[in-house]
């Protein structure tokens, strides 16, 4: 494995990235992305106030020179809601890149994969790069592929669980067979669990909680 990262062009000098909820300010969210090393940061569109630029927002908290920033579409249930937001995201000038969210229950925020792969072919078409959070399913992450995703993200274990990869086997077969980079998503919840990933041949993660809540 290569030490840097490219995707569509686009070089990632960490295979960290870090998500933004859970934290009790922007500030702490500032600090807390800075410590990591990561360059890479997904921000919910629905959840902060990124499209209203007179408003305090998180971006006023980032050096655009020293992130990337992936808006996501987290909270979304439904197809067009993940369109309108990804779209919104595009319109503010936030980024081309889109974390691809349509979730489907309430409880463990696993994905509606029909939804998502409808919304994955339609959002590629519009030349989004798209990044969508999956199941650890290798057809599905096979047909997202298909369907114009620049990168999978499969589910280690559910959102904010911090229970590691609960199938590894599955994440093996994804890597196996996909010719778009593989970054794991969700679950990740100590040091050892990313190790495992990066072990496996996944090309980076993200992790959100296990660092908001240390």
């Amino acid at each position: 494995m290569e030490d840097q990262l490219i995707i569509r062009g686009i070089e990632f000098q960490s295979r960290l990235w870090v998500g933004t909820g859970k934290y009790k300010d922007f500030d702490e969210t500032a600090r807390a992305i800075e410590a990591s090393g990561a360059d890479m940061v997904t921000v919910a569109v629905r959840r902060v106030n990124i499209i209203d630029r007179n408003s305090p927002n998180l971006l006023d908290y980032l050096d655009p020179k020293k992130y990337k920033i992936l808006p996501n579409t987290a909270g979304c249930y439904t197809v067009e809601d993940a369109l309108r937001y990804s779209r919104l995201a595009r319109e503010a000038g936030v980024s081309d890149l889109i974390k691809l969210e349509v979730i489907a229950d309430d409880k463990t925020l696993f994905p509606d994969v029909i939804g998502l792969l409808k919304a994955t072919e339609i959002l590629a078409k519009e030349g989004f790069i798209v990044f969508p959070y999956t199941n650890d399913d290798p057809v599905m992450c096979r047909r997202l592929e298909d369907a114009g995703a620049a990168a999978v993200m499969p589910l280690g274990a559910p959102i904010g669980s911090g229970l590691g990869l609960r199938n590894p086997y599955n994440i093996k077969i994804i890597l196996e067979h996909s010719k778009v980079p593989v970054i794991v998503d969700a679950g990740v919840g100590t040091a050892s669990d990313a190790t495992i990933a990066m072990e496996l041949g996944c090309d980076a993660v993200l992790i959100n909680t296990a660092i908001a809540g240390a």
